[in-house]
């Protein structure tokens, strides 16, 4: 799941959903709103999903506490922090549900191979 999801071809989660759909990873978008990214939706409501491996964050810190609960609910195997998303409050969480955090960028992850 590509959280902070935008439809703005200069931001990191447009490249984002781009490059997790060239490596055959499936997509769920959630942003600020409805919209779509190669034909990729981005939900603007917080949607119930099942089988989450990984949520990968575009939000900053502020603008993530909206979201704890539902990333939580998620119940993802691991959360990446890209850069500006770092949230010692989410770490936190995270480990305390056994949610694997993850400060890297998933751009470089896609690139070297480490996704």
């Amino acid at each position: 799941m590509v959280l902070g999801a935008s439809d703005n071809p200069s931001r990191y989660s447009y490249l984002a959903i781009n490059r997790l759909q060239a490596h055959q990873h499936p997509v769920v978008a959630v942003g600020r709103r409805e919209t779509a990214v190669n034909g990729t939706q981005i939900h603007k409501d917080h949607i119930p999903e099942e089988g989450v491996d990984t949520v990968t964050l575009y939000l900053n810190p502020k603008n993530q506490v909206e979201y704890y609960d539902y990333i939580l609910s998620l119940k993802p195997k691991r959360i990446i922090f890209n850069p500006g998303t770092e949230n010692d409050d989410l770490v936190r969480m995270a480990k305390e549900n056994g949610i694997q955090p993850v400060i890297a960028c998933t751009l470089v992850m896609l690139s070297t191979g480490q996704y």
